[in-house]
């Protein structure tokens, strides 16, 4: 059985910091691309950030350039997200994602594997 559970959300004033992870069980992990994706309130799911299962390339959404890191470690079977400066803009339901022999695509409908979210709320 496949498994994402991802943590590390919260409440943080704009400018702060949060670190998001994601632990994969049931599938090689080495195999597959991960990915976050995040979903504000009453909006569509939208791409964030990706490994590639190829090269390791990390696209990022415009919006999180500069601001985010995703990182992966094959050993501890976990994919990382470390978030700098967060906006308001940045509030939402995070969601990570795995896809076989994935290239980090930004579209939600070419991922295999979901995890259930974890909630991050950027306000003063």
């Amino acid at each position: 059985q496949v498994q994402l559970v991802e943590s590390g959300g919260g409440q943080v004033q704009p400018g702060g910091s949060l670190r998001l992870s994601c632990v994969v069980s049931g599938l090689r992990f080495r195999d597959y691309a991960m990915g976050w994706f995040r979903q504000a309130p009453g909006k569509a799911r939208q791409f964030v950030a990706a490994v590639a299962w190829s090269d390791g390339s990390t696209p990022y959404a415009d919006s999180v350039k500069g601001r985010f890191r995703i990182s992966k470690d094959n050993f501890k079977n976990t994919v990382y997200l470390q978030m700098d400066n967060l906006k308001p803009d940045d509030t939402g339901d995070y969601f990570c994602a795995a896809a076989i022999n994935g290239f980090g695509s930004r579209r939600s409908d070419e991922w295999d594997y979901w995890g259930q979210g974890t909630r991050v709320t950027v306000s003063s």
